[in-house]
């Protein structure tokens, strides 16, 4: 009777909420079963030590270990209630779905006292001089004595797995987000940048300028292959990103000739840094499009990578007029911003600002390396 005091003690403090951080963080990081081993080490070592400050005398190696071994019961039962969460989900309308997860506390419960009263009468933990106590009316007072306790624990297994699998929807849906995203990305490069460029090949053709018009060709040729890729990566090595911004870059000049005077600036040692597949080219697009060619005598784009401690910044500046209010809440902008919180959360940033010579785009990341 010592021992279902105890362990309805222990239900107690589980109830208040002690335990619940513990089990969340076990049963995340590590297997349900090593979060039964922690949750059975907590309460048999909470019961002896108890019971030894009291001046109570009992058989304690023995106790601990029929203590840690009567949790052996949820550990094992873990999966069907698992296996009946996903089969009869909760919360739910249906009264059927209640039904069923009441009976399973009610025999998980059933099957835990009878397991525990079971070893308590075989081991004697409590070194009783007359012996255990019979095994049927052990078995009915834990029962009894352990009903909240159950409905305790079938509830706070049942909350962690909802909260388990609605963390996963979540991540899924956001990976869905992101990948949709990406295919917009790619599909929004400028049909006005192709026709220009034909354009611009066109022109050269005509001039005579025929080892431009094959570099160009070619140029645009990688930007499309890059553009059409199907591959669902996210995250690319920086080095791969300028690579592709050089391209449409050159292909760019080929349209605006002098008027467009650029420089990528991304040190060697950040190339291996990994970045949003096509982060930038909607940046560099934007600078082109609302700032340098909006000038006669054109303008300066600046592209550059710093890292600070464990932060990568990318930004893009030119040097041409302020944007209106419409520009900065731009598509192309809103969506990148979406799959920047789709990838990152709250570890990333997106601000447009003018410099008071252009405008400058500036873009956080957390640094990651291949």
């Amino acid at each position: 009777m010592q021992f279902a005091a105890a362990r309805c003690g222990f239900a107690a403090n589980l109830s208040s909420g002690a335990l619940i951080s513990p089990i969340i963080a076990a049963m995340t990081a590590i297997a349900p079963f090593l979060a039964w081993l922690a949750l059975a080490l907590f309460d048999a070592t909470q019961t002896v030590v108890s019971m030894r400050a009291m001046g109570m005398q009992h058989d304690w190696w023995t106790l601990f270990f029929v203590i840690v071994a009567s949790w052996g019961a949820w550990a094992a039962a873990t999966p069907v209630a698992l296996a009946l969460l996903r089969r009869f989900p909760l919360p739910s309308r249906a009264v059927r779905n209640w039904a069923v997860h009441a009976s399973a506390c009610l025999a998980i419960g059933a099957a835990w006292t009878c397991w525990a009263a079971m070893l308590e009468h075989v081991f004697n933990p409590f070194a009783y001089p007359k012996g255990p106590d019979p095994f049927l009316p052990l078995w009915q007072s834990k029962l009894i004595g352990n009903l909240v306790g159950d409905v305790i624990l079938y509830g706070a297994m049942t909350a962690l797995s909802i909260t388990f699998a609605a963390r996963k929807r979540l991540s899924q849906q956001r990976e869905l987000l992101a990948q949709a995203q990406l295919a917009a990305l790619r599909l929004q490069l400028e049909p006005h940048f192709i026709f220009n460029a034909l354009n611009a090949v066109t022109g050269l053709i005509r001039e005579k300028k025929d080892n431009e018009a094959i570099a160009t060709i070619a140029a645009l040729g990688d930007l499309l292959r890059r553009v059409t890729d199907r591959s669902e990566r996210q995250l690319v090595p920086l080095a791969g990103e300028a690579e592709f911004l050089r391209k449409y870059l050159e292909v760019q000049q080929v349209r605006f000739g002098e008027r467009l005077r650029w420089q990528l600036d991304i040190p060697p040692d950040l190339a291996g840094a990994q970045v949003p597949d096509l982060v930038l080219q909607p940046l560099v697009e934007n600078a082109i499009k609302h700032g340098i060619a909006k000038r006669a005598k054109g303008g300066a784009l600046h592209v550059s990578a710093v890292r600070a401690g464990e932060v990568l910044t990318l930004s893009v500046a030119n040097d041409g007029p302020a944007l209106a209010q419409s520009m900065r809440d731009g598509v192309g902008l809103s969506n990148t911003r979406q799959r920047l919180q789709a990838l990152y959360g709250e570890q990333q940033s997106l601000v447009l600002h003018d410099t008071g010579q252009g405008v400058q785009a500036t873009l956080t990341l957390p640094y990651r390396e291949q």
